[in-house]
């Protein structure tokens, strides 16, 4: 089986292959990025694994991108322009990338709908955000349509065509662009942390788990789902008082800059609507939204949002555990 990865050297791309490379149910392992240094440290670091493959190419070239989802049958598509400020200055680049792109991989996997897989069909899985739920922010409106350009994908796919999901969650701890890279930057550069409000909330899920979830979505998708993982949260501020009482314990207070532009207090990740076509894997906590209304049997009782700030929350003890065990203390 042969899969393509867009965005394939960011923290995500790169958790994926170092899952998939051993696996023998893989044959090829394409990587589509715009990056040639980071596709050569990926090269060198799996030592040139011949099932690795690098595109070099842009989210934007529906040519490049038809090309590379050439005998595909397993799609992951991650490129995105996710960081808020950047979206909010560059509107336009942010509409390319993140919509305009959408649709031009949707368009390439459906011009190669020769693709064969066990199902009976290729599989197209978008990597989506809270943000996109209820968006305040640029950033969020581009994936609330890349998400709804995927899930309406499946009306047009044809009777042999791919199948189109979406897996959705919060920010991914210790990768890219995220907080906790930001406050160790922070910390080790001897700086009080930033923090924008006493009270925010974000949802934590892992490399590993955000991994899992997609091997997941993969294997169960039939087309016109989105993916959510069940996940706890964290109190901002509770992260930047355990890093700073490891690095700086002569410190006990952080700086509040005040909420940004395009940023929320506390993030929702199911709506009180999509509650109404939600049902909950218990086995794989996972909750997953139909496109349509299900089973009255199958659906959530609770039909309330679920936002960060009222799932379960991780103690001080708990997330000093869960920087341990990613390693955020190592090499300082």
């Amino acid at each position: 089986m042969n899969i393509l990865i867009t965005g394939g050297t960011g923290s995500l791309g790169n958790a994926l292959v170092s899952e998939l490379i051993h696996s023998p149910t893989f044959e090829r392992i394409c990587i589509y990025s715009r990056d040639e240094h980071k596709q050569e440290q990926m090269r060198v670091k799996y030592n040139n694994n011949p099932k690795l493959r690098f595109f070099i190419g842009d989210i934007r070239d529906k040519d490049r991108l038809t090309l590379a989802c050439k005998n595909i049958q397993l799609i992951v598509h991650t490129a995105a322009l996710k960081i808020v400020p950047t979206a909010e200055y560059n509107p336009f680049e942010a509409l390319k990338t993140n919509v305009i792109g959408a649709q031009n991989l949707i368009e390439a996997a459906i011009a190669n709908n020769h693709m064969v897989y066990p199902t009976g069909y290729p599989k197209v899985l978008a990597i989506s955000t809270d943000k996109a739920v209820h968006p305040i922010n640029l950033y969020g409106a581009t994936k609330l349509c890349a998400e709804k350009l995927f899930i309406d994908a499946n009306n047009i796919m044809g009777k042999h065509g791919p199948r189109f999901s979406v897996a959705r969650y919060g920010n991914v701890s210790n990768s890219n662009g995220s907080v906790i890279p930001l406050f160790k930057s922070q910390v080790t550069k001897g700086k009080q942390l930033t923090i924008t409000h006493d009270h925010m909330t974000r949802f934590w899920i892992t490399l590993d788990q955000a991994v899992s979830l997609i091997k997941y979505s993969l294997d169960t998708m039939h087309g016109g789902e989105i993916f959510v993982p069940k996940m706890n949260a964290f109190n901002v501020k509770d992260l930047a008082m355990v890093m700073m009482d490891s690095y700086l314990p002569e410190k006990k207070w952080c700086e509040v800059i005040g909420i940004r532009p395009g940023e929320k207090l506390h993030e929702e990740i199911i709506t009180r609507e999509e509650m109404e076509t939600t049902r909950f894997d218990a086995a794989n906590f996972t909750y997953i939204i139909a496109k349509v209304s299900v089973s009255q049997d199958a659906i959530m009782d609770n039909k309330n949002a679920i936002t960060s700030d009222n799932v379960s929350r991780y103690t001080e003890r708990q997330i000093r555990t869960l920087l341990t065990e990613l390693g955020v203390f190592d090499g300082v």
